[in-house]
């Protein structure tokens, strides 16, 4: 028996995951629709890899809503969309219960939080109370209807939108809760050629064709064990001391009045392992720290009333504030 097992060939090893490789496919799948973003593009890659949620501010038109519907097209995950408004309650966002006539009984109606990628259009025009059933779903990954307890189906990702412009008759998010989002992404206008080739695009014949050649790339299970190993990158000391330092320098600026506080530097660190991971490496350096910074940081902070009289906008303070910050040397 030992010499017939000892005359079979090696089986050969298995395949090794490999997340930088399927994000590569993802982003050129997205790219092939959304055009001329290509920031605003790794940057939700990163904070999907990070397992985090995104804030999202621009003005309207910009793809937002195919953003998310590609992204979860990709992977053959559920997407959903709320248009928060201010008679939104938060039974429409996690759903309820609905007696049935017909079994007698009470029948379990899902809110649109039961899916993978979650738009939540305008999310400031919603009163305090629905920001903080959707705030609280995004932290826990669960509802509770009724007293039942319901998992999230993983990956869950929100993105939330806001419009920079419009702030009559809003509700802004408190400190406290912008905080809960990783990032906060922003999305300006293309530059020339790429917008002449959304306007092409989208003035021909079927100008929603082109979104159903998105190719699915991976499943769900695939982007959740991304996650995993996303998680197990490696940072060494060095750098994990200075993303603290980054947000340390924050609540001593003299211009900012409140700075980012622990959560921030583990921001950072967290998407500093998906950048790394964005490039095919399994170790974060420094500059995967610093591409972060700002999208980690701008919602976390507040700028002293002198300093926003003055005109100063949040993310020239802080790159002031991060170039002021000396980066470990390998």
């Amino acid at each position: 028996m030992n010499e017939y097992l000892q005359d079979q060939p090696p089986s050969p090893p298995e395949p090794v995951f490999q997340p930088a490789e399927i994000i590569r496919r993802m982003r050129d799948e997205i790219r092939r629709v959304i055009l001329g973003q290509d920031i605003v593009i790794d940057q939700v890659l990163a904070a999907l890899l990070a397992g985090g949620h995104v804030l999202l501010e621009g003005k309207p038109g910009l793809g937002k809503t195919h953003l998310v519907s590609t992204l979860a097209k990709t992977f053959g995950g559920a997407s959903g969309r709320i248009q928060f408004t201010p008679d939104l309650m938060p039974s429409d966002v996690t759903g309820f219960r609905l007696f049935d006539m017909r079994s007698q009984t009470f029948q379990l109606k899902q809110g649109p939080v039961f899916t993978n990628l979650l738009l939540a259009d305008e999310i400031n025009r919603a009163p305090a109370k629905t920001q903080a059933a959707l705030l609280e779903v995004m932290q826990e990954r669960q509802v509770t209807i009724d007293g039942e307890t319901l998992r999230l189906s993983p990956p869950f990702m929100t993105l939330a939108t806001q419009n920079p412009v419009e702030h009559e008759g809003t509700y802004p998010l408190p400190e406290a809760q912008l905080d809960r989002f990783i990032m906060k992404v922003l999305i300006g206008y293309p530059d020339h050629g790429a917008e002449c080739a959304i306007v092409t695009r989208a003035s021909a014949e079927d100008p929603g064709g082109f979104r159903d050649q998105v190719g699915m790339v991976c499943g769900p299970q695939e982007i959740v064990a991304a996650q995993q190993a996303v998680a197990r990158v490696a940072c060494v000391p060095e750098v994990v001391a200075y993303a603290v330092g980054l947000a340390r320098a924050t609540r001593e600026a003299r211009a900012i009045s409140l700075g980012a506080g622990p959560r921030g530097a583990i921001s950072l660190v967290r998407i500093g392992k998906a950048f790394a991971t964005l490039e095919g490496r399994t170790y974060v350096v420094p500059d995967d720290i610093k591409r972060g910074a700002l999208p980690v940081l701008r919602h976390r902070v507040q700028l002293t009333p002198e300093v926003a009289i003055s005109g100063q906008e949040v993310d020239e303070v802080l790159q002031t504030i991060i170039d002021s910050v000396p980066a470990p040397r390998g």
